[in-house]
């Protein structure tokens, strides 16, 4: 079965020295080492799953969706956003960044 996903990893929010971004979450997608290929990922969803401790519409399971919106620095890592501002305990958290929205056709042409 094929994945339409690939893994990534929650590093922090965007931040100064002094200055904390919490609206701005750094996301390391796995494979991806450079600004080159984090271009493949702008504007693909993320979806930061993690288990509650309550039942909520009979699912312990909850989802903070986000977007990939740009890169950052050369190592391949990329700034997101997500609906939720990010709990600093997902820090070193998995994620899934979805293969979709494909903007394959916009490189075509």
């Amino acid at each position: 079965m094929t994945r339409l996903y690939s893994k990534g990893r929650i590093m922090s929010h965007r931040r100064g020295k002094r200055t904390m971004h919490p609206n701005v979450t750094l996301v390391k997608i796995e494979g991806v080492e450079n600004t080159k290929d984090a271009q493949f990922y702008l504007g693909k969803r993320i979806a930061y799953i993690y288990k509650a401790p309550n039942e909520t519409r009979g699912q312990k399971y909850r989802v903070i969706w986000g977007r990939v919106t740009r890169t950052h620095g050369n190592n391949g890592v990329v700034r997101s956003k997500f609906r939720n501002n990010i709990p600093p305990a997902a820090f070193g958290a998995s994620v899934r960044v979805l293969l979709y929205p494909s903007n394959m056709y916009l490189t075509s042409v």
